[in-house]
């Protein structure tokens, strides 16, 4: 039974697959923007024009990587599969993109260009997949926050995992040649990475399909997906979602390092208390949503975080102890609304079958992916724009009051004025649980009218208010 509850080790099997992405993932998140500038030896603004031009070729790729896989036909299933094929590539231009040749100014840029290119292509390949996963291996709601928690609960492992071990070896590898040493860190958190993947690929089964086969060309499927106007509106809150905690991780290093004036070692472990914050707010997202709706919970932490973001700015960042507690507190409501985003965008899959009677999962997720990594890009040019705009050198022994207070609102006002901002989208969500539960149950019957052979058309089938 598709609605059954899922075990431990699948749930966990689940989350291995992101915490592999993000043991790459959250390198580019908390060390490429810093990596590119301060060890590449990039400018601020060309690390702001690499990050946006390779989400212009994602346009174009998430939407046919999506199509591709819905089509996939294996005895793994459509989205299974990708995590073993694609997993050895990916980590090897994740370690590429980390590594730094003794080439001119203008042959590096060309490296950093292709190198991320590279990543990025490969990380679509994985992820759209992985993330499809999420709407197919149950349909029970309740069990998708759970799965989604779980999964977010490995993320910030291997979040933690990342930010404990990446500076650490990067110096114990490379010593003076930071490079070398970035490098060399990558490598071995790239071969945890492919570990991770080959656990989930081994542990997560399918068992949602669609009722009625997607057979239609990718034109076709576009189409039909923008019918879907839940799934509109989902686009534009990943977009939302995303971008605050996006800037404040890029923006973090910059913050310890100059406007603390703390070491690297002290800025791991800022990350890693951080990371730690977050993986607690991933568990209580199942807690309150067992009580209240998700959309409500999504809604008001989102003001919550707003306002905490902005009153940040007040803190001296001086006050060590002050700093670091409310960093925490900040981490523990920003996660919570991570797990409810994914599950989320698989019950707006659902609720797209149920409305045009036609199940695109690869492409619904994709359009996500694409606006999450739309998001990062937007994310780390911003920073990256806004540290130029700031007058920040990275060469030099100490920055202008203008750079620092630039750091500090792009770690605490900015990020705020987006969590408002994310707070109103939801609002225009509706698949709230009253919803879901009609859903589910006209989709069960849809499903049994296409076993028996009923000649009904099923898009006909017990469609509710859609009538």
């Amino acid at each position: 039974m598709t609605g059954k509850t899922l075990s431990f080790r699948e749930k966990l099997g689940y989350g291995m697959g992101d915490a592999g992405c993000n043991m790459i993932g959250g390198a580019v998140m908390l060390f490429l923007s810093y990596f590119y500038t301060d060890v590449f030896g990039l400018a601020p603004a060309l690390v702001g024009v690499l990050l946006l031009s390779v989400r212009i070729l994602d346009a174009i790729t998430d939407p046919i990587m999506g199509a591709i896989a819905d089509r996939t036909q294996s005895r793994w299933g459509r989205f299974r599969p990708w995590l073993l094929w694609v997993s050895v590539p990916y980590v090897i231009f994740s370690v590429l993109m980390f590594t730094t040749p003794d080439w001119s100014y203008h042959s590096k840029v060309i490296w950093a260009f292709v190198t991320y290119f590279f990543m990025s292509l490969t990380y679509t390949a994985i992820n759209i997949p992985y993330c499809s996963l999420g709407g197919v291996i149950t349909n029970d709601p309740g069990e998708r926050v759970s799965c989604q928690s779980y999964r977010f609960v490995m993320v910030g492992i291997a979040t933690l995992i990342l930010s404990l071990s990446l500076l650490p070896m990067a110096e114990w590898f490379g010593g003076d040649n930071k490079a070398r040493g970035y490098q060399m860190a990558m490598g071995v958190l790239a071969l945890v990475g492919l570990a991770m993947f080959l656990f989930c690929f081994a542990n997560v089964r399918e068992r949602i399909h669609p009722a009625v086969p997607t057979n239609d060309d990718l034109k076709n499927d576009l189409r039909d997906v923008w019918k879907n106007d839940q799934w509109v509106r989902i686009l534009l809150l990943t977009l939302c979602n995303v971008c605050p905690g996006f800037i404040r991780m890029a923006a973090t290093m910059y913050y310890v390092t100059w406007v603390m004036g703390q070491t690297p070692h002290f800025a791991t472990l800022f990350i890693s208390l951080g990371v730690v914050g977050m993986m607690l707010g991933s568990t209580l997202a199942k807690v309150l949503t067992d009580r209240w709706c998700k959309l409500k919970v999504f809604f008001w932490t989102n003001i919550v975080l707003a306002l905490f973001s902005c009153g940040f700015y007040g803190l001296d960042p001086h006050a060590t102890v002050a700093i670091v507690i409310a960093y925490f507190l900040l981490n523990i409501l920003h996660q919570i609304p991570s797990p409810l985003h994914w599950s989320l965008m698989a019950d707006v899959d659902d609720y797209g079958e149920w409305k045009t009677g036609k199940r695109i999962t690869g492409i619904s997720f994709s359009g996500n992916l694409f606006f999450l990594k739309v998001g990062l890009a937007v994310a780390g040019a911003m920073v990256g724009f806004l540290l130029s705009a700031y007058g920040y050198d990275a060469g030099a022994k100490q920055q202008s009051a203008q750079a620092i207070n630039g750091i500090v609102l792009l770690f605490t006002v900015i990020p705020g004025i987006g969590y408002l901002i994310t707070a109103g989208v939801v609002r225009l969500m509706k698949v709230d649980r009253t919803l879901m539960q009609t859903i589910q149950r006209d989709l069960a019957l849809r499903r049994i009218a296409a076993q028996s052979g009923s000649n009904q058309p099923l898009s006909e089938i017990q469609t509710g208010a859609l009538k």
